[in-house]
């Protein structure tokens, strides 16, 4: 599947108050990647919205050519995953750094949620899944999935080592994710059975 360039809608950056310190919540790789400085990190519980592989990468684990497939935050359910403080000093900074990373072809809305951690309920900067975006790809089938993920090569790596990171996160912080471990033994199954009959 070949996709145009990016015509991305801009979203305005979230507005923070002066002096206040912004959480963010990951669910994937900002879990065990988060690249920006935080002061305090806790295990959080969002309701409503669970993870899945949902959405076409073009640029971190694929290509327009040959798309991955990254994890997005989608409507039922509920995701466990992680919420990092960012001090005031450093939000500025963070949130330019998140639309970099997260809002490049404008595939997720930017939303503040509450969250619950065991330290009270926080209200977090939350990346959640565009179902109207054309790289939103929720209604594809298993198979489909382990195929993309098996073949999706980009700029942060194959597209399996991002799939194994976050199952490997999500072991250490002892949440299970039945749905992602079946997945990683499903592509690495693909892969052996690729080796062996080329």
């Amino acid at each position: 599947m070949v996709f145009a360039p990016s015509t991305a809608r801009t979203f305005p950056k979230i507005k923070v108050p002066p002096d206040t310190d912004l959480w963010v919540f990951g669910y994937g790789s900002l879990m065990w990647n988060p690249e920006f400085p935080f002061a305090e990190r806790r295990l959080a519980l969002l309701r409503g919205y669970h993870r899945r592989f949902c959405v076409y990468s073009h640029r971190y684990r694929g290509t327009p050519d040959r798309p991955g497939l990254v994890l997005g935050l989608d409507r039922g359910g509920s995701c466990r995953g992680m919420v990092f403080r960012v001090e005031a000093a450093h939000v500025a900074g963070t949130l330019d750094y998140l639309w970099d990373r997260e809002m490049v072809s404008g595939v997720y809305h930017p939303k503040l949620l509450r969250v619950r951690t065991r330290g009270g309920n926080v209200t977090a900067c939350t990346f959640v899944a565009d179902r109207s975006h054309r790289q939103y790809c929720g209604d594809m089938c298993v198979s489909d999935v382990v195929r993309h993920i098996r073949q999706g090569i980009g700029e942060r790596g194959p597209n399996l080592d991002y799939l194994a990171n976050t199952v490997g996160h999500l072991r250490e912080l002892g949440v299970a994710d039945r749905g992602l471990e079946r997945l990683l033994v499903d592509v690495r199954q693909l892969m052996q059975r690729g080796a062996e009959h080329p």
